[in-house]
């Protein structure tokens, strides 16, 4: 969608119906010791409006909304930010997560004044040499290769269900793969000492880019429903390349391939779910899976807390 100038109110579900997550005794305590997707919340998910709006600081604009990057935005969501659990708010202008930036030259534009001095592309080499990166003028790049392979590589899939099961093994591997492990410690820490707004993106901007999306709301102290509402978002940024997505392979390769892949173009909630019941099964909490398992220090967590939080 093109940036109007205009907010507008997407809302992906009422306050009065609340995410399914599981409350076991287990849960409740990985929840109440993580770094963050800590407790649980009853907020309005207009919170969580796509256009942004109201109520900012008068030197933070809205974010803007880009034609050729639609799943651009502010990791501290819209409006005046997310508000954390202990009743702080997220700072806006710090960090930005993206899809391919395919930037025009208007949007490019748009961009250039949000002032980032940094990229992050968390392609694997394969993608990266398909589609180079458009960045922001003053902006250094650095290649993170998440995965640790040289191309992204979708298996052959019978049905929608191994589609999904597909995607829910790609988040539990950002919990126990080592390449995964490594190099999410390094943006982490490259973004808690990166000077200025900093950006980090992969290909659709929805699963490696909403897992660390989902770590910085974690370190923020952003409520968990929160933090699966702001995942499920992608959707509604990227709706309408999803259907320009399903209908090629649909006119290409038939309905029936169309219907088992549409899962691949879009997030899901247990697809995030997957990746948090990792964390718990391997680590216990999030504050282990991030010193532990990313091997990130406790003086970077308070420095992206503090980078994250007003």
């Amino acid at each position: 969608m093109p940036a109007t100038g205009k907010t507008c109110s997407l809302h992906l579900r009422p306050a009065s119906t609340p995410l399914r997550v599981r409350a076991s005794p287990s849960r409740r305590a990985f929840l109440k010791g993580s770094a963050g997707v800590l407790l649980l919340s009853s907020l309005s998910s207009s919170l969580l409006s796509a256009c942004g709006g109201g109520n900012l600081d008068t030197d933070q604009p809205e974010t803007p909304r880009l034609a050729s990057v639609n799943n651009f935005r502010d990791v501290a969501g819209a409006a005046a930010g997310y508000p954390t659990v202990d009743g702080k708010q997220m700072r806006r202008g710090a960090f930005y997560r993206a899809n391919l930036l395919t930037l025009s030259a208007t949007d490019q534009a748009t961009v250039n004044k949000l002032g980032i001095l940094a990229v992050y592309d968390l392609r694997t080499p394969g993608e990266i040499a398909r589609t180079a990166d458009i960045l922001p003028a003053g902006a250094a790049l650095q290649a993170i290769n998440v995965l640790g392979t040289s191309d992204f590589v979708v298996p052959s899939l019978d049905s929608a269900a191994a589609a999904v099961a597909f995607m829910e093994a790609e988040a539990r591997a950002f919990v126990t793969g080592a390449a995964q492990r490594a190099s999410f410690g390094t943006l982490l820490t490259q973004l808690a000492n990166g000077a200025g707004a900093q950006l980090f993106h992969s290909n659709a901007g929805k699963d490696r880019t909403g897992w660390v999306a989902a770590l910085l709301l974690s370190i923020a102290n952003v409520p968990l429903d929160v933090i699966m509402q702001d995942y499920l978002l992608s959707n509604v940024y990227s709706a309408v390349s999803i259907k320009a997505s399903t209908d090629t392979l649909r006119s290409q390769d038939g309905a029936a391939a169309a219907a088992i892949e549409a899962p691949l173009f879009s997030v899901q909630e247990s697809y995030l779910q997957a990746g948090f019941d990792q964390v718990q099964a391997s680590y216990g909490t999030m504050a282990r899976y991030l010193m532990q398992g990313l091997g990130v220090s406790q003086a970077t967590i308070d420095t992206l807390h503090d980078r994250l939080v007003a």
